[in-house]
């Protein structure tokens, strides 16, 4: 059975991880998948969005225990540069937004591999867990990058080292994520904001979280000159022109991702 099942629904990409039976927790042949899946999307024209999320119970429970105390099973320093890293790194760089669509319980790796997506939906019943400090680890996986610009230092480091549970709805008013849903609505909810997303001048939308990722090292005269390199850019676009003509003919635009 695939660790990923990966479906396209029109120009939307959905990656479930599925390990259900130990709440999708991560071993290395789950990271590869999902790694190789995530290169699928890059590398697919078709594919203008994706849509995270997880099989069963759970979103993701973080790294898988028995791995890490199997004899034979990869090193900490291996599971990180070959497998968290390379995932964290493969969604900040995707020129195509990412929905993290929260289903269960986040905790860990999974939590952190979340916040790294561009927009991050979760059911009412959802909860997120920095559980590292449980278990005398740090916060891997980005989290000590994404937290504390999500939600600021102080709360992110009493998350950090007390890892208490944080509910969907208090994970949405501290701004670690953009929206919760109903339970019995979750689903449909997340799948029509990905195909939202999917369906805008995606372009665009790259090249903003181009900038949003540059944000986070440049100074504001960085910025600046660097919103004056892009917006010409997008706007020699297909998407540009199409939701111009869009405007001044009152109608809905068409965008292609061009």
């Amino acid at each position: 059975m695939s660790t990923i099942i990966f479906t396209k629904v029109d120009n939307l990409a959905i990656l479930k991880l599925n390990r259900p039976k130990v709440y999708n927790s991560f071993n290395r042949e789950m990271a590869l998948a999902l790694q190789e899946a995530l290169r699928n999307c890059a590398e697919d024209n078709e594919i203008r969005a994706v849509l995270l999320t997880g099989e069963g119970r759970a979103f993701c429970a973080g790294q898988d225990l028995k791995e890490i105390t199997d004899p034979n099973g990869p090193p900490l320093t291996q599971i990180l540069t070959e497998h968290y890293n390379p995932l964290v790194r493969q969604i900040r760089a995707l020129p195509k937004p990412i929905v993290a669509a929260v289903n269960g319980v986040a905790a860990g790796a999974g939590a952190n591999l979340a916040l790294a997506c561009d927009v991050v939906v979760a059911t009412k019943s959802a909860s997120f867990i920095q559980a590292f400090s449980k278990i005398g680890l740090i916060p891997d996986s980005g989290g000590t990058f994404f937290l504390p610009r999500l939600i600021g230092f102080q709360k992110a480091s009493a998350l950090m080292m007390l890892g208490d549970k944080v509910g969907a709805e208090d994970a949405e008013k501290m701004g670690m994520i953009y929206q919760v849903y109903e339970d019995d609505v979750f689903g449909e909810s997340a799948l029509l904001l990905a195909q939202k997303l999917s369906n805008m001048p995606t372009a665009g939308l790259a090249m903003t979280k181009h900038a949003l990722n540059r944000s986070f090292e440049n100074t504001l005269d960085q910025q600046l000159d660097l919103e004056g390199e892009l917006q010409p850019q997008a706007g020699e676009t297909e998407d540009y022109k199409e939701g111009v003509a869009a405007f001044i003919e009152k109608r809905k635009p068409v965008f292609k991702g061009r």
